[in-house]
């Protein structure tokens, strides 16, 4: 079981969806959750500033307003986000583009790429990658 992780999605109904499966499945004890990759970079920031416990596992969506999934990586390599070294990452996307998963693996922090809703059964599959 992981102690926290973040859910990036711009829809409501399906940060909940991720909340109620995490939370059923026992995968995580803490859910927190962004609608944007922006939102997430400010949650990050206040958890450095704060020293608070980070989380271990983010589920990021690509297509969202504001800030999108990969503008969100992009800065997520950047050498202020280095107190996360353990801090990894899942796509998870409505595309099945093989250009963004394979762009996905450039990213370091990316250790997958699925396709949405997420599922109890995802989340086993990710359990022994995490």
């Amino acid at each position: 079981m992981l102690n926290k992780i973040l859910c990036v999605d711009d829809d409501p109904i399906t940060l909940m969806l991720y909340k109620m499966v995490v939370s059923k499945s026992g995968f995580s004890s803490h859910v927190d959750t962004a609608h944007n990759g922006e939102e997430a970079l400010h949650y990050l920031d206040k958890l450095l500033e704060q020293n608070e416990d980070y989380p271990h596992l983010i589920f990021l969506d690509l297509n969202m307003p504001v800030m999108s999934g990969w503008e969100f990586l992009d800065l997520f390599t950047r050498e202020k986000y280095v107190h996360f070294p353990e801090c990894k990452v899942i796509v998870l996307s409505s595309t099945i583009d093989p250009a963004d998963i394979e762009k996905s693996k450039s990213y370091p922090m990316v250790i997958g790429f699925r396709s949405k809703p997420i599922s109890k059964e995802m989340l086993s599959e990710l359990a022994h990658l995490s």
